[in-house]
């Protein structure tokens, strides 16, 4: 007989063993990672006693606001409390069981967070779905978390629940919280019904259930975007949330209402654990107050939230920094040569200053003149202008961002603190601080949480494990996958590689299922070469490098161009940037489609002189970009190439772009001689 090396699920084990730090079980309880001293010691909470003690504290401060139309609503933390009360009833009344799913798929709104509190109040688990999904991937997640209950924003995502209600044997009603029904149906409520149905409810039910719950308990399931196979079922504890809320207002250092009210913006999608970490759980630990944006935030109104709200706290994506700087950029080469002049002196004064404090030069003393002159004359425009005025914390996380645009912001006197972790840390593991900030390292971890690099290489780089009680239960259904995130000792494996400086920073280096393993067996991380090639080509937009397996690296690059504001598609149209870039190298390029393919010679020309500067600095020859190619259009959402945080999908692109990579690797170019030979006029 095979003996299985798998560890046994909590469940197989008899009933009164301890529990185990993980499993893959819904009702199944795990040992918490409890620390003897400090934050890794505070005492467990439920999300009930979390929200509960936020009323105490902050009843009558403003929690949510949103617009409707021109109209300012709100509501304080003691009428959310009750609202999530209520529906967390009316979710009983509809048949929700205990560890069953409540399925959420829309934009960012107070229906969202009512929803995702009420379920985890009755006993069931919170499960945002991501809004771009597909029907069948709405059909999949809302059947691996068994859904009785889905809450819709409108008309549209409600179709995609119909087309394949058929196959959800669980699912026992439909709310749709946007815009009238188009339709009657039985079990599909509207938002106004669905809170009606618990209202005069008895409380007795309800509060048996909550007094019930116990922090090492499920009640949130985050799916991953899963770039390969099936998307995962992170399972959250009452206890991973509301302790890593705790961890983190304390690092970051957020105030608490009754001193000064934080504010933030809701945008980022919900169906991601950073949105809700710092939109819904963090923001309630201080008494904070959550605005919720338009659903067109990303493709352009969210500059006018900023501005109305100016919030206290911001987190941003990535794209979404680097959307805010090409447009300063474009503005900024509208306007006149002295103004343009006071704002390059003003950013060399900024980026000088603000490197210094990073670097905690004691021997720079006390800010020089120019800055408090550049900050007057700039920087304080600048921030005014992005509704930033108030915001002393600016975040990105979520994927890599380039050393150009963390330099922009930071010239600018608005450093980014990068933060990194994953869903299955229930976000934040690492983040960077004023205090404790060093240009593209994501920072130190948050209190009460280790790291510990598995197998480092001679310079130190090894696999970036986790230990904290931020980390996950493990994944639903899935005890093999379960397995392979953590080990025997419970450790966190992230599969990103990375390394510390000397003063405990750390630094992502890579994925190691990304890397990049050639054809003569040499490892190379591809997140450096691309950000290099986009720092050195600022036409580019998204580059993917090429070359598992094969003889050489190759690469596929987009160029900047306008994005559709309704569907959010890529454009023909270049950026006014774009255009200005072309129009100084001497090409009359206004369009994609005039450059691809090697269609311009001229900036064909000067992409090729980008590359071969940045081969110049590669550390061995197998590092060298030997091919590439401009593809028709940019990557996005809606295209496949992007996940939802805006992450590279490589196994997609590279079955997108099969014919073009298969064409690379056809005649064989020397790795010794960069050869990219120019198209043909």
């Amino acid at each position: 007989m095979q003996l299985s090396a798998q560890r046994p699920d909590s469940l197989s084990l008899p009933a009164a063993a301890e529990p185990r730090l993980w499993t893959s079980q819904r009702d199944a309880e795990v040992q918490l990672r409890m620390g003897d001293s400090g934050l890794a010691a505070e005492n467990p909470l439920t999300v009930n006693q979390m929200f509960t003690s936020a009323v105490e504290r902050f009843g009558t401060f403003t929690a949510l606001g949103w617009k409707e139309g021109e109209q300012q609503k709100s509501l304080n933390y003691k009428d959310y409390y009750q609202a999530c009360r209520t529906a967390a009833k009316s979710f009983l009344k509809l048949g929700l069981q205990r560890y069953h799913g409540v399925g959420i798929l829309g934009f960012n709104s107070a229906e969202w967070f009512i929803s995702d509190i009420g379920a985890i109040l009755a006993g069931g688990f919170a499960v945002g779905i991501y809004t771009t999904n597909s029907p069948e991937a709405c059909q999949y997640v809302a059947e691996n978390c068994k859904a009785n209950i889905i809450v819709v924003e409108n008309h549209k995502q409600l179709q995609k629940i119909l087309q394949v209600e058929d196959k959800l044997p669980h699912l026992k009603a439909i709310i749709q919280y946007k815009d009238a029904l188009k339709e009657k149906r039985p079990n599909l409520y509207t938002w106004a019904e669905f809170m009606e149905l618990g209202r005069d409810e008895p409380d007795a039910p309800l509060d048996a259930i909550i007094s019930s719950q116990k922090p090492n308990q499920c009640c949130t399931l985050i799916y991953t975007s899963g770039t390969t196979g099936q998307p995962k079922g992170v399972m959250l504890s009452h206890d991973n949330i509301t302790w890593t809320a705790l961890s983190t207002s304390q690092h970051v250092r957020l105030t608490e209402a009754t001193q000064a009210q934080e504010a933030v913006v809701s945008y980022l999608p919900l169906s991601h654990i950073a949105a809700q970490m710092v939109d819904i759980w963090v923001t309630m630990k201080v008494g904070g107050a959550t605005y919720f944006a338009q659903p067109d935030a990303l493709k352009g109104s969210l500059v006018n939230t900023l501005k109305e709200v100016r919030p206290t706290a911001f987190m941003g994506v990535p794209r979404v920094w680097e959307k805010m700087q090409e447009k300063m950029k474009s503005v900024g080469q509208k306007s006149s040569t002295v103004r343009r002049k006071v704002a390059a002196w003003a950013k060399d004064v900024g980026l000088q200053t603000n490197l210094t404090k990073m670097n905690q030069n004691e021997a720079a003393g006390r800010t020089p003149l120019s800055y408090h002159i550049a900050k007057k004359l700039v920087f304080k425009k600048v921030r005014k202008a992005l509704g930033l005025d108030r915001c002393n914390k600016c975040y990105t996380g979520a994927a890599p961002i380039t050393k150009d645009t963390l330099e922009f912001f930071l010239s600018l006197d608005i450093p980014l603190y990068e933060l990194y972790g994953m869903s299955e840390s229930t976000g934040p593991h690492t983040i960077s601080r004023p205090n404790a900030f060093k240009l593209t390292s994501c920072g130190k971890e948050i209190p009460g949480c280790k790291t510990k690099l598995h197998n480092p290489d001679e310079e130190g780089n090894g696999e970036i494990c986790f230990w904290g009680r931020h980390v996950f239960m493990g994944y639903l259904n899935m005890p093999d996958k379960t397995d392979e995130a953590l080990d025997a000792e419970g450790w966190l494996h992230s599969g990103d590689l990375g390394k510390h400086d000397e003063n405990g920073f750390l630094f992502i280096t890579g994925r190691i299922k990304e890397l990049i393993i050639t054809a003569g067996g040499e490892n190379i991380p591809p997140v450096p070469i691309e950000d290099a090639v986009k720092e050195a080509v600022p036409l580019i937009s998204n580059a993917m490098l090429i070359g598992d397996k094969k003889k050489f690296l190759s690469m596929l690059l987009t160029i900047k161009c306008q994005v559709n504001a309704e569907s959010g598609d890529p454009e023909d149209e270049l950026t006014p940037e774009a255009v200005e870039i072309c129009k100084k190298l001497g090409s009359n390029a206004t369009r994609v489609s005039e450059i691809a393919s090697g269609r311009d010679r001229v900036v064909y020309a000067a992409i090729q002189e980008g590359i071969n500067r940045v081969n110049e600095k590669a550390t061995s020859n197998a590092q060298r970009i030997q091919k590439w190619v401009v593809l028709d259009r940019d990557f996005s959402v809606g295209g496949g190439e992007l996940g939802p945080t805006m992450k590279l999908k490589r196994p997609v692109v590279a079955k997108m772009f099969k014919d073009h990579i298969e064409n690379f690797y056809k005649e064989l170019a020397t790795p010794t001689t960069p050869d990219n030979p120019l198209p043909p006029k």
